[in-house]
């Protein structure tokens, strides 16, 4: 039977987590309310985090958005609502997606490789990009989708069930489903078992902080390098973004990132290199970065796909700026998808689409020089 922990069975380790998500409490800045009633906890509603009282409603203070709600107001992620005076989560224990999915697919390339990922997402994002590619349950709200009964007790034990190394927060934004997020990777994490995000790093420093302590990789969409272009791509702001970078630096997260070249928007090379050389600059060149090709989606139907010339440009000028890992996504044949070593040149992982095809490190360790790859491979 395999072991979960430093010294549980699968049987015992459930059983913990049952009698702990019992007694577990999501708790706001100021924080743990006393005596909830069961509708204030129930799937699909729970009182939120990161909440704060102001003249004009109540602050929710997740994300750089900071919507202020007055009663039955609904925020601009479309899953928090004011409810008799208090800020809830409408995006608890009611994901509308729930798969298994190779961890390659998030992208993941320097993280347990060739392992699985038990994905869920609810509905929501504090985002609104044009080119979104999940929009349909991106851009709306819980109530209007159709949603699983997964308390985060649950997740962790389908987890364990399908066999998967990992729990992925992924396919929408997990910032606007916080604390779902938060209290199924506390769990998973007495598991043994890892957790990831895929997130648009729109987050705020405190709740960052916080939610770093049980997430263990992330992969954040860069989505330009120009904050009007950021403004009018996605409704957000830079700046907020490369300050998630940079904490999830801090905190010693393992960090990819994924930067989508979109004709006419986010495909100049000039601020293509001004974004290499910053994250070099600050301590992330030997983080991988995932140029991924755009495809007509969402409002963004009438541009065409991404140039593979641009793509090839690209993955030349990251280089160029000393980025060691650099990959490129959604390209016909591609020829950047397979992991060298930054020594020598030998290729020591090999990817047919999403699978691992051979890996031959040892120990994070290149076998032709023995030069260490950075990453987290067991």
């Amino acid at each position: 039977m395999p072991r979960y922990g430093s010294d549980i069975s699968k049987r015992q380790f459930l059983k913990k987590c049952l009698a702990f998500s019992a007694g577990m409490a999501c708790f706001p800045a100021s924080g743990t309310f006393a005596g909830l009633s069961r509708a204030d906890q129930s799937a699909g509603r729970k009182i939120a985090m990161f909440q704060e009282e102001t003249p004009r409603g109540i602050m929710c203070r997740i994300c750089p958005n900071e919507c202020v709600l007055r009663e039955g107001e609904l925020s601009q992620c479309n899953n928090r609502r004011v409810i008799r005076s208090r800020l809830y989560t409408l995006a608890y224990g009611n994901p509308c997606s729930a798969n298994v999915d190779p961890i390659e697919k998030k992208p993941f390339y320097h993280f347990l490789p060739g392992s699985r990922a038990y994905s869920i997402a609810t509905a929501g994002c504090n985002l609104a990009c044009l080119n979104c590619q999940n929009w349909s349950i991106s851009q709306t709200s819980p109530d209007k989708t159709r949603n699983y009964d997964l308390m985060p007790v649950k997740i962790v034990e389908e987890c364990v069930s399908r066999d998967c190394r990992s729990i992925a927060y992924t396919y929408t934004e997990p910032v606007t489903f916080y604390e779902y997020t938060y209290e199924t990777a506390s769990l998973a994490r007495k598991a043994g078992i890892k957790n990831i995000l895929k997130t648009n790093g729109y987050i705020n420093q405190e709740p960052l902080r916080q939610l770093c302590t049980v997430i263990d990789a992330a992969n954040v969409d860069l989505k330009s390098f120009n904050n009007n272009t950021y403004l009018r791509l996605t409704g957000g702001k830079l700046q907020p973004v490369l300050d998630s970078l940079l904490t999830y630096r801090d905190m010693g997260v393992w960090l990819e990132i994924t930067y989508l070249i979109v004709p006419a928007w986010t495909d100049n090379t000039e601020e293509i290199r001004q974004m290499c050389r910053w994250l070099s600059n600050n301590g992330l060149a030997k983080s991988p970065i995932h140029f991924s090709r755009f495809y007509p989606t969402h409002k963004l139907q009438q541009l065409p796909p991404t140039p593979v010339e641009t793509m090839e440009k690209a993955t030349k000028i990251a280089a160029g700026e000393g980025l060691l890992y650099v990959y490129t996504g959604n390209v016909p044949g591609n020829q950047l998808s397979d992991t060298k070593c930054p020594s020598c040149g030998a290729t020591v992982i090999s990817r047919q689409g999403y699978r691992v095809a051979s890996n031959t490190l040892r120990e994070g360790k290149c076998q032709k020089c023995t030069a260490e790859v950075e990453g987290v491979w067991t």
